[in-house]
């Protein structure tokens, strides 16, 4: 037997003498989606089951706004117009800190509102806008002066 055993559990919860995950506040959700660009979209594929996919966004804090741009073809696109329901994961600067915004997705297609005989973009770009309803996220980095 190695010297190697697991930490003692109280009913199936693994004793742990790191810090707790600290919930963050609205401000600091909003500063994280700032930060990063990249994020993890969740839509809801017709057998219920998540489908993500990688994306660039854009976050509008004072709209509370999310913007993707895609291709009117993408998988994600023809979910997000059958079931809104959406969410982008966004990873902190450390493996422990994310943020998660949840809310409605509609897709504004610039070739809806062409004028006639106006050419669409080429690759059809749609941008999916999420209006977002509910932030939250965790770190395990501790708030200066210790609380």
């Amino acid at each position: 037997m190695s010297g190697n055993t697991a930490p003692e559990t109280t009913a199936g919860i693994t004793k742990n003498d790191g810090p707790a995950p600290r919930v963050l506040t609205d401000r600091e959700l909003s500063q994280l989606l700032r930060e990063q660009r990249f994020g993890v979209l969740a839509s809801v594929r017709s057998s219920g089951h998540p489908h993500l996919s990688t994306v660039l966004y854009d976050w509008n804090a004072e709209e509370r706004v999310l913007r993707v741009s895609s291709t009117a073809d993408r998988l994600k696109v023809r979910q997000l117009r059958r079931d809104p329901h959406a969410s982008l994961h966004v990873s902190g600067p450390d493996v422990w800190s994310f943020a998660v915004a949840e809310g409605e997705a509609e897709i504004v297609d610039p070739a809806d509102g062409a004028a006639p005989g106006e050419r669409p973009l080429p690759d059809r770009r749609v941008v999916i806008l999420i209006r977002v309803s509910r932030l939250y996220g965790t770190t395990l980095t501790q708030v200066p002066g210790g609380r």
